[in-house]
């Protein structure tokens, strides 16, 4: 199988009720693309939620990292492309680069996914699957951004509580994997977008938290124009964090 068949290549355009006040596209629509073309790939693959969920399998998202040299205007169109990097047998490393009108690629992102049982909330066994036949799928397309890091919050001081909501829960009846990119970003105040733009931005996913949950927002200034984000529900238990990186 050569690499082109084993790269998902998918076409957006960046519609005006999905950029911020600066014409650009949100963080929080390109990772909802980015998880769009996991999903496209996977089923393209025999590997898509509606195929596992026949199993009682689904796919969750555990880290996620952006990099991006610059976010696509209102109406530019752009693309997307995505493949497998790894797979062990409890989750699998997909990658993703983002491709503007003239073919130059302007970001990338790395995601680590785990496949559970619905029933038990436990992992799966990845490579019992089909018979390990994800592993095909493996390709050694360059990805030049570091894998997500390890994120360390210290303050004890809550920035933001909010509780959620029901724009907040997905098809899961959890809180959506996108809706805490949101929310994290909705921490930083409006002049800071005026002058600065995300450089690096990621995810670790640690809990799930659902409707009427209060989560809590901790936030430390790690270095200069680097955020380190904690999200916790109702009290300690830590549900996500984030690193939000300026420039």
């Amino acid at each position: 199988m050569n690499a082109e068949t084993k790269i998902g290549t998918y076409q957006f355009v960046a519609e005006p009720f999905h950029v911020d006040f600066n014409g650009r596209l949100t963080m929080g629509v390109l990772g909802n693309h980015l998880l769009n073309c996991a999903g496209f790939h996977a089923s393209d693959r025999g590997f898509g939620i509606a195929t596992l969920n026949e199993d009682n399998y689904t796919w969750v998202l555990s880290r996620l990292a952006i990099e991006l040299d610059e976010m696509p205007y209102q109406y530019e169109e752009f693309t997307v492309q995505t493949w497998v990097e790894n797979v062990y047998r409890l989750f699998t490393d997909r990658n993703f680069a983002v491709i503007n009108k003239d073919g130059k690629k302007i970001g990338y992102a790395r995601s680590v996914w785990a496949m559970i049982n619905l029933n038990t909330r436990k992992p799966a066994d990845l490579l019992a699957l089909h018979g390990g036949s994800i592993e095909d799928y493996v390709c050694d397309e360059p990805c030049p951004i570091e894998k997500p890091s390890r994120i360390k919050v210290t303050t004890t001081e809550p920035l933001a509580t909010i509780i959620a909501r029901y724009s907040d829960i997905d098809i899961n009846g959890h809180v959506n994997s996108i809706r805490y990119i949101e929310h994290i970003l909705d921490l930083f105040p409006i002049e800071l977008y005026k002058t600065k733009r995300i450089r690096r931005f990621e995810m670790a996913y640690v809990a799930e938290s659902y409707y009427g949950d209060t989560l809590t927002f901790f936030c430390d200034e790690a270095n200069e124009n680097e955020f380190h984000v904690e999200v916790r529900k109702n009290g300690n238990e830590v549900v996500c964090r984030s690193k939000v990186v300026f420039e």
